[in-house]
């Protein structure tokens, strides 16, 4: 038997806000997916130029690059999805690509040879979310979800 939810028992609401986009899978959709970003992040109370706006858009732009090189369908757009809430931010990039090449899985990161001109993407990923992860999608297809911290400083004021 549970015990009823009672006043003293009930957890306060949870606040979260979500921005979704679909761009399309070319290099200006990439560079707008990191604008959209920035622009979104600080709507919701998380200036520009800070610590977690950097990160995030960094990871954004990483993302999306790797959706538009590497996941990309022809005529098939990829999403974003961002997700502001208690204490973080998440981030999702999807595409339309399940087949290879597959992103490497938390943990299984390689730094590239220090002459090569690609492959930092998901170090870049990896150092900067503090959790991240690659989901299957509805065939065909894949998200990369990432999620940044947030720092106590950061009050991110109620919607109203």
């Amino acid at each position: 038997m549970t015990a009823p939810i009672t006043p003293s028992t009930a957890q306060p609401p949870v606040t979260v806000r979500v921005f979704t986009q679909r761009l399309s899978s070319t290099p200006r959709g990439a560079r707008l997916a990191r604008r959209l970003t920035l622009n979104q992040l600080h709507s919701w109370g998380i200036p520009y130029d800070t610590d977690v706006s950097d990160a995030v858009g960094a990871i954004v732009a990483e993302l999306a690059a790797n959706a538009v090189t590497h996941g990309r369908v022809a005529g098939r757009d990829f999403a974003l999805r961002l997700e502001l809430g208690p204490g973080r931010v998440r981030v999702e990039v999807a595409d339309s690509r399940s087949g290879p090449p597959r992103p490497p899985r938390p943990g299984a990161v390689r730094t590239p040879p220090s002459l090569d001109e690609h492959g930092r993407g998901f170090v870049l990923v990896d150092a900067l979310a503090a959790r991240w992860e690659v989901l299957d999608g509805e065939p065909p297809g894949k998200t990369v979800r990432a999620e940044i911290d947030l720092p106590e400083w950061i009050d991110v004021p109620d919607p109203k």
